[in-house]
């Protein structure tokens, strides 16, 4: 079902919904007759995570590939650092992520990726939006002219090595605890590990369809917290472009905190190009304040790890990211990879010898920061609840300089994110909660489920 006319198909992360309700079969279907419209010929390669949709959605999708002459080579499940890679690697002409990521189990996304194995554009996605509205007819391929599917039965194996040969250190020695949120990491991320010697136990491994991201994974770190007991742990999310770290003292690293570490060793061996990192709005004042510490230029974009790309592109920076996880190294990944953040992670800290708490207190202290997601009547008209925005600037001038106030819509829920950063968590507790009360009273409440 399209959404009304005026509200975007895609969302910042691709399209989103719940599976069968807002992203059913016959959408996926136009959309792959759409984007097989859209690009002048070769193949496609499609991925997804463990959502129990999943297989629906991408065999309705690789039916539209085929019905306008496209094949499509099937890599199952599999990360979506992964699909890039091989999108890029196997020069498909597209490359398709069948995945909602963090979100829930009933809902899944569709997310295009060019050939590079980068997110399509907004003028490219537009393009195809339009096409799905228009409908038929649809070029319509026949005989021998019809796609077909090939399954990719390699496409951990070459995934698989691809990060291997980013890893110039083994990790003989180091203990590391995976969560690996019952989603598309489930069988790479234990392999990749064990495949680079370092002992290894495993968490939400064991995917049915309906437990990816269920009270674990990267929106869930003090489960792997609390299961590390003095170890380094990883925790991913449904489609493993995200990353959360756990230091040795069971204390959540998250991206702001893995960028800064990756940032400063960048800077002392000549790597960091530009001399900048790219980073969003979301980044706590924490991280600005260390990458001024570090004379390290930040360049600031809008939530979303496209528009991190983007800016990445426009600044020439190899490195950017966010505070949830994704961080793009642009020397070696198109887009945000949570198992290549992980590794990225250990070369630092096998070349320097130091373990993650120490390295993060050497490099980032953070402030205390709340983020409260309020379910809300109508997101869109946030832009004009003048009684928020009153408030918004009225607990600015309290805070003094010394703490910061984002609230922004989400971009694939119907959320309302109010992060607050004071230098007292009590402080940003308290902002936070009025500033919630207020946005329910103004966009209309919900009950969360």
């Amino acid at each position: 079902m399209l959404p009304a006319e005026g509200r975007r198909l895609f969302g910042t992360d691709g399209i989103r919904g719940r599976a069968n309700v807002e992203l059913t079969a016959d959408l996926a279907m136009a959309v792959g007759r759409a984007a097989g419209e859209h690009i002048p010929g070769g193949h496609v390669l499609v991925g997804r995570d463990t959502r129990r949709s999943g297989e629906m959605l991408s065999s309705a999708l690789q039916a539209g590939f085929h019905s306008v002459g496209i094949d499509t080579f099937d890599v199952g499940v599999l990360p979506s650092g992964g699909i890039a890679f091989l999108t890029s690697d196997t020069r498909s002409a597209l490359g398709v992520v069948v995945s909602a990521s963090h979100n829930p189990a009933a809902d899944n996304g569709i997310k295009l990726l060019g050939r590079n194995g980068a997110k399509l554009s907004d003028d490219e996605e537009h393009w195809i939006e339009q096409r799905v509205r228009r409908g038929p007819p649809w070029k319509t391929a026949i005989d021998d002219g019809i796609g077909t599917v090939f399954r990719m039965a390699e496409a951990d194996d070459r995934y698989l090595a691809h990060l291997r040969e980013s890893m110039p250190y083994t990790l003989r020695g180091i203990s590391i605890v995976l969560d690996c949120a019952n989603g598309a990491a489930f069988r790479t991320a234990p392999a990749l590990f064990r495949q680079l010697k370092a002992e290894v136990e495993v968490f939400a491994a064991e995917p049915d369809g309906t437990n990816i991201n269920a009270a674990c994974g990267a929106t869930h770190p003090r489960f792997l917290s609390e299961q590390a007991k003095g170890r380094l742990g990883f925790a991913f999310d449904g489609d493993a472009d995200r990353l959360i770290a756990v230091d040795e003292d069971g204390a959540v690293a998250n991206g702001d905190v893995i960028m800064a570490v990756i940032a400063r060793h960048m800077k002392e061996a000549g790597r960091l190009k530009n001399n900048i990192v790219v980073s969003t709005v979301m980044a706590n004042l924490g991280f600005r304040r260390a990458m001024q510490r570090l004379a390290i230029d930040v360049v600031e974009t809008q939530v979303g790890d496209r528009y991190v790309l983007e800016a990445m592109r426009e600044h020439k920076a190899v490195l950017g990211g966010e505070q949830s996880g994704h961080v793009i190294l642009a020397d070696r990944a198109s887009t945000g990879d949570g198992l290549l953040t992980a590794v990225r992670l250990l070369e630092v800290m096998a070349s320097t010898g130091k373990e993650l708490r120490e390295l993060r207190k050497e490099t980032i202290t953070e402030y205390p920061q709340v983020l409260r997601n309020v379910h809300v009547a109508d997101k869109h008209k946030l832009e004009n609840a003048d009684l928020l925005w009153t408030a918004v600037r009225d607990a600015e001038a309290r805070l003094k300089g010394d703490g910061r106030i984002l609230v922004r819509a989400s971009g694939t829920e119907s959320l309302v994110r109010v992060m607050v950063e004071a230098a007292s968590g009590a402080e940003a507790a308290a902002i936070a909660d009025e500033l919630v009360e207020i946005s329910r009273g103004e966009l209309g409440s919900v009950v969360e489920e």
